[in-house]
């Protein structure tokens, strides 16, 4: 057990096939065999609860947020600490006793009968039966789909989790956890029944990303253009990574009047769109690029770093004392921030640390870059943006987003964005667009050419964007002059896909690699029924992209 582990949920996973040694994130054997046997237990909770929920019983909400936070915590670079993983382990025991001592009699799955053992010595022997590989015997398309189920609700659990911070969320996604899950564990379900609940899953998707743009939106007010410093500036300073914009608000709140310089990081970056968050004067600026290069970005800083969601890399040393998370985020030996009773945090440790190590010592030259253009604002110009269509000003719209990541095979997104011609826009969103985004673009028919959309859940922004202006054309997304190029990660980016796949939208590009979880069967079906594209050259994409548009 101590050097045996198959996952394959991420993009970066060893040789494309599966990480059986150490995972690339940084995710030790030991960690990669307590998730497994966490989502185990996650199973056997969904298989007792959705006879419940079929009788029209309530699952008590305290439940629905325990799987919701136990699926995020193990979604890729979000939780490397053992002892939280036991933690999360042994609550899952009793709330599979309650769901249990309430169902009805009948025969259920092992991960429903299995009962956990006390140690965590005992745990990691049980883990074996949990494995995705465990049933040889198992259909390789089965298999597939069962784990794109999977992975796709461990991206509405991201989503979710943010929007419950806000105090909202979907009793329709609060079911689905639990449909979904058990959809994983049901033999009797054809290959046909689980390829109609990936799209269900799909659908769940843009329901969640659909209630967290209504949290982030009435709580911050609708994002605006915002041009954002991406130099320093002189003085004490906490980073903010993640998405959790309640946890900036708060930050912002208890650090206001205390000459501390706030800069985001990563996907907060879309932060600095929204009023009620940008009228914080010491919202300084945006720190570093996208989530693989924060080792050496943090390397020695006289600053502090908060992590809020994923993604986190294994701290060096030299910023290990100045590292905190949150949220369902760990690390062995890292500082965590816990929510207190009253839903609030107190971030007094991480401040006086920031003001102890003193902060940068004096200012770089500014250099500003564009945000904020989500749905509100990208559609308060679909008047000038349908005319200038139809005045042949503005040839074509790309959507070029997605994750960003470590591997080999990232510069084509670079280049893709480079090679757009004049007259066609840019839509973007999530960590990939730091590929580009500090590239002057310029302006095409009045409008910025770079259209910086938000964070990956603001997916939901991009096909808000979209229908508009299909509605705006009397026709269909997937007749307008809009090619979707994605570039995928990690598990918020399969919910994403799936979430535009149930949408029926054709035609997208996805790399930079396939996902190892996809059979060659479950492939040919998305490329007959969706016509997606692995990339290839960035050349011959854009190529064929306004080919086709033609």
């Amino acid at each position: 057990m101590d050097n045996a582990m198959f996952c394959y949920q991420c993009e970066q996973t060893m040789g494309g096939k599966g990480c059986t040694k150490s995972g690339v994130c940084g995710k030790t054997p030991e960690i990669a065999n307590l998730q497994d046997l966490l989502i185990y237990q996650l199973k056997g909770i969904a298989c007792y609860a959705r006879p419940l929920i079929e009788k029209g019983q309530s699952i008590d909400k305290d439940i629905v947020e325990f799987v919701e936070n136990s699926l995020f915590t193990t979604l890729t670079n979000v939780n490397f600490d053992a002892e939280s993983h036991v933690n999360l382990l042994k609550e899952s025991q009793k709330i599979k006793q309650n769901l249990r001592d309430r169902a009805p009699e009948g025969k259920y799955p092992d991960c429903a009968t299995y009962n956990l053992r006390e140690s965590k010595e005992l745990m990691l022997k049980d883990a074996v039966q949990a494995g995705i590989m465990f049933d040889q015997e198992l259909d390789a398309d089965i298999r597939s789909l069962r784990s794109t189920i999977l992975f796709g609700l461990k991206g509405i659990s991201a989503y979710g989790h943010q929007a419950r911070f806000l105090n909202y969320n979907s009793e329709q996604v609060d079911h689905f956890y639990f449909l979904g899950l058990e959809a994983t564990t049901n033999d009797d379900l054809t290959l046909e029944e689980l390829i109609l609940m990936t799209m269900k899953t799909g659908e769940m998707s843009v329901e969640v990303m659909k209630i967290l743009d209504d949290a982030n939106t009435t709580t911050y007010k609708n994002p605006s253009p915002h041009k954002v410093n991406v130099n320093i500036k002189k003085g004490p300073f906490i980073i903010i990574s993640g998405h959790d914009l309640r946890d900036l608000e708060m930050l912002l709140q208890q650090t206001e009047g205390k000459g501390i310089n706030i800069y985001t990081h990563g996907e907060m970056l879309p932060a600095h769109g929204y009023p009620s968050l940008k009228k914080y004067k010491h919202l300084i600026g945006n720190f570093g690029s996208a989530w693989q290069n924060q080792q050496k970005e943090f390397d020695d800083i006289p600053g502090c770093i908060l992590m809020t969601t994923n993604c986190l890399m294994r701290p060096r040393e030299s910023y290990k004392d100045r590292i905190f998370s949150t949220n369902v985020v760990g690390w062995d030996g890292v500082q965590h921030v816990t929510l207190k009773e009253d839903g609030t945090k107190d971030f007094t440790e991480i401040i006086n640390k920031a003001l102890e190590l003193g902060g940068f010592k004096e200012d770089e030259e500014e250099k500003e870059i564009l945000v904020g253009f989500g749905h509100h604002a990208t559609l308060s110009h679909a008047g000038a943006i349908v005319d200038a269509v139809k005045e042949g000003k503005l040839r074509h719209f790309f959507l070029i987003g997605g994750c960003d990541g470590a591997k080999p095979g990232r510069n084509y997104y670079t280049e893709f964005a480079e090679k757009v011609p004049q007259d066609c826009a840019i839509l973007t969103l999530a960590c990939g667009k730091y590929r580009f985004n500090k590239m002057d673009f310029g302006t095409v028919a009045g409008l910025p050419r770079l259209l910086d959309v938000g964070q990956c859940n603001d997916a939901y922004s991009a096909v808000r964007i979209a229908t508009a202006l299909a509605d705006a054309f009397e026709t269909d997304v997937n007749s307008l002059p809009l090619t979707i190029v994605l570039s995928w990660y990690e598990q918020k980016a399969v919910a994403d896909l799936l979430a535009l796949l149930s949408l029926g939208i054709k035609g997208m590009y996805l790399g930079p690699s396939l996902p190892a979880f996809i059979s060659p069967n479950v492939l040919q079906y998305l490329v007959d029924t969706f016509e997606i594209k692995p990339i290839s050259t960035a050349d011959d994409d854009l190529k064929n992209s306004l080919k086709q548009a033609n």
